[in-house]
């Protein structure tokens, strides 16, 4: 009998803060990305994904960011603090 093997995701950042008037998601990475990855935003049983169009660090546009880094980029739907950015 063949049994479903569920893959456990890791998170690669968490929403700190999120500005909704600008739509706008404060996220600390665990892991680097970059401008063109695929992430998904996961809260409870809601998620949405996107592409990664722009982000900015310390208010000026990068391409890339580091484990660590903090980040500021725009998100296609609400993303509130906890909510947490995994790959895919």
């Amino acid at each position: 009998m063949a049994t479903a093997t569920r893959t456990k995701v890791k998170p690669i950042g968490k929403v700190i803060h999120f500005y909704d008037k600008i739509g706008v998601a404060i996220v600390e990475l665990s892991k680097a990305v970059k401008v063109g990855d695929a992430v998904t935003f996961q809260r409870g049983d809601q998620e949405f994904s996107q592409v990664i169009d722009s982000m900015e660090v310390e208010h000026k546009s990068v391409e890339k960011a580091k484990k660590g880094e903090v980040i500021g980029m725009k998100v296609s739907e609400s993303a509130k603090e906890g909510t947490v950015m995994v790959a895919g």
